[in-house]
């Protein structure tokens, strides 16, 4: 039995390393490589912009914490705030990598806030699961943080990149109906959207073999924060039981407009996936834009035009369905 637990302990630890590595391949490529129109989309924060407050509490873990940026322009009767969570393969990364983003999002008028939730590690048993449970819970209190310092919000999007993407889009599709205002739109990159086993090719979990569902019960289950099974993974019963983390379930008619933009030859999340949240976009007629960059892995650092034409529909997004003043 010690042996067995030690062997499932190894994959997982293999797997997310795994995960991690490619994950810091992609998004140091992508800082390594910056062409000069990031610029408009990268600014430094300043006190012309705003005001900004640091490691706010929303719950009683040590990493519920979240900052909140303040536009100069506090005359409006009502707000716009524009969530961004960041990257970090659901093990690392921190809101603070996500300073320049969250600032142009202020500079353009919006209430902006990063996130902190509680990482996985080797002594927990954190999940994207608890994750998103923890973003649910911040939601609320930034609002309500928000209005004490004189700002009504009355509608609000959320994004992220990699894992924080993900949560954005668990955010926007599954507890949209619970969020405090009204969700207007989702916008982010390379997030896992799908968690069918036969999706994560990638890890081999597509292929039908005992190894094979045993490594896709393992890993999925740690994702999900479920036991599963490799019997489950057979005969598909483990869906429902990951239909909590997996967005593209969620999506229907009622589903926000998204902006979004996938790697082809992603190493670390699976293309496959972003191909069922595709058809998925179409099959509900979501308001979408989906953008493939052909040449690129997770850091979608080799399609610096499709990387563009999506930060620019993401202002457009932004312009269109969370107008400044309104």
């Amino acid at each position: 039995m010690r042996e067995k637990k030690r062997g499932k302990g190894m994959f997982i630890f293999i797997c997310i390393l795994v995960f991690l590595f490619s994950a810091g391949i992609g998004v140091y490529s992508k800082m390594k490589i910056q062409p000069s129109w990031t610029k408009k989309y990268s600014v430094k924060w300043s006190d012309d912009l705003g005001t900004l407050h640091k490691d706010i509490s929303y719950g009683e873990g040590e990493a519920n914490k979240f900052d909140l940026y303040l536009p100069k322009d506090n005359s409006k009767e009502n707000d716009g705030l524009v969530v961004y969570l960041h990257a970090g393969g659901f093990t690392a990364g921190d809101k603070s990598g996500d300073v320049e983003m969250l600032s142009w999002l202020c500079s353009k008028g919006y209430v902006s806030c990063g996130i902190n939730y509680t990482l996985r590690n080797e002594t927990n048993e954190k999940s994207v699961l608890s994750q998103s449970n923890e973003i649910k819970q911040a939601i609320p209190v930034v609002i309500e943080k928000a209005k004490e310092y004189g700002y009504n919000i009355n509608e609000m999007g959320i994004g992220g990149g990699s894992a924080g993407h993900c949560l954005a889009m668990i955010y926007a599709y599954r507890d949209s109906k619970e969020s405090p205002v009204p969700v207007k739109l989702l916008f982010g990159a390379v997030g896992p959207s799908s968690f069918y086993a036969e999706d994560w090719d990638i890890y081999g979990f597509d292929r039908d073999t005992d190894e094979s569902r045993k490594g896709a019960s393992q890993l999925l289950g740690v994702m999900g924060g479920v036991e599963l099974t490799p019997e489950m993974i057979k005969d598909g019963s483990y869906i429902e039981k990951l239909k909590p983390i997996s967005a593209v379930m969620w999506i229907d008619e009622n589903t926000v407009p998204s902006v979004v933009a996938y790697g082809k030859y992603d190493k670390v999340q699976p293309f496959k996936g972003s191909q069922r949240l595709l058809e998925t976009y179409k099959k509900y007629n979501v308001d979408y834009k989906y953008f493939e960059c052909s040449h690129s892995g997770h850091g979608l650092q080799n399609d610096n035009k499709v990387y563009k034409e999506w930060m620019e529909s993401v202002e457009e997004y932004l312009d269109k369905y969370m107008p400044i003043g309104r």
